[in-house]
């Protein structure tokens, strides 16, 4: 087996700090016109703390189109607000289904414990966005945005509603050739731009927040969105799979493309090795390391590996104190598909 190349330096690791149960410093915002019964619903529904640029934005579009604020951004992006929106919206008081699993609400097929649906667009690539965090306890990191019907790739879109949306108009802008949809989607740029200057949030797609996050990534996972752990002075908190990401995809391939049970069994034998490595690992309190497969082996999203991530995530996300999140994977694991993610009309 090959490794995954230099560990981070010490000076490195020893920037690396737990995120557990400590909601990260945020620039203090005013607070959004949203009344608090609705922020506690969103909040008993989900067991997630929302950002304030998650208020702002509905106000915002509140102010775009009064009768529909969930609709508001249709007409010139085709972006629809869902998720924890819906809740601000009470379409829950009307839901087809009398008992949503808010935990799989807008929740796609590669969409890891971390990321929260609050934003769907063109339906045939399932093209979503949402907020990722590190902890269950935290406040999100990023928006990321991910093309469901594509893969699990998660691209990262500012730090707030306000930064993601202007980043996607900006590449619709681009696309655009008719000049009534660009005095449209000018228009928008800039009540956009102004709300968010107004507020004081960032338009960057790349925040300093999220570059101070980048240095406690200790690797990226198939997503690309890398995961954070905490390690301490001494090294201890990840160690890495024996395995570079290219290898373990190839490892992946051979067993989904197994022309027998026989062959599959045997091609599982590198993955099993690493199984027994994980042991060790969680034995010594380097819990990052079955954490990284087990994203791995989802975000693969084939389902002769769903055995094993149900072993290894809700591990992972126990030992490292992030309960909720093994709840979730447990609860996706249980109903994965790619179709059906509105929990309200299902």
């Amino acid at each position: 087996m090959t490794g995954r190349g230099k560990r981070k330096s010490k000076s490195a690791q020893q920037e690396l700090k737990a995120v557990n149960g400590n909601v990260k410093k945020v620039k203090q915002h005013e607070e959004a016109d949203v009344p608090n019964e609705l922020r506690q619903e969103v909040n008993r529904l989900y067991q997630l703390a929302m950002p304030e640029d998650f208020y702002h934005f509905w106000v915002f579009c509140e102010k775009l189109n009064p009768e529909d604020p969930s609709g508001a951004l249709q007409p010139s992006l085709g972006l629809q607000l869902a998720g924890p929106y819906d809740i601000l919206a009470g379409k829950h008081k009307s839901a087809k289904n009398s008992n949503p699993n808010y935990f799989l609400h807008w929740r796609h097929f590669y969409d890891p414990p971390e990321f929260q649906t609050i934003l769907v667009g063109n339906a045939e690539t399932q093209y979503h966005m949402g907020y990722y965090r590190d902890s269950p306890d935290a406040l999100p990191v990023f928006i990321g945005a991910n093309e469901a019907k594509k893969g699990c790739s998660l691209s990262q879109m500012g730090d707030n509603m306000f930064a993601a949306v202007r980043l996607f108009l900006s590449k619709r802008q681009k696309e655009k050739s008719n000049k009534k949809q660009d005095r449209s989607l000018c228009s928008l740029e800039e009540e956009l731009t102004a709300a968010a200057e107004k507020l004081g949030y960032s338009l960057e797609q790349k925040s300093k927040e999220m570059k101070q996050r980048d240095k406690k990534v200790v690797t990226k996972t198939f997503h690309g969105a890398g995961i954070v752990v905490p390690v301490d002075e001494n090294d201890v908190g990840y160690r890495e799979l024996p395995e570079t990401d290219a290898s373990l995809k190839k490892i992946c391939k051979v067993i989904t493309e197994a022309p027998n049970d026989e062959a599959r069994i045997q091609a599982f034998a590198p993955i099993q090795e690493m199984m027994t490595y994980i042991q060790f690992a969680n034995d010594e309190c380097d819990y990052g390391m079955g954490y990284e497969l087990g994203i791995d082996l989802f975000c693969y999203g084939s389902h002769y590996f769903h055995k094993m991530v149900r072993q290894l995530l809700p591990m992972a996300y126990n030992l490292l104190k992030r309960n909720l999140f093994a709840e979730i994977i447990e609860a996706h694991l249980a109903s994965r598909n790619q179709e059906n993610v509105d929990q309200l009309s299902a």
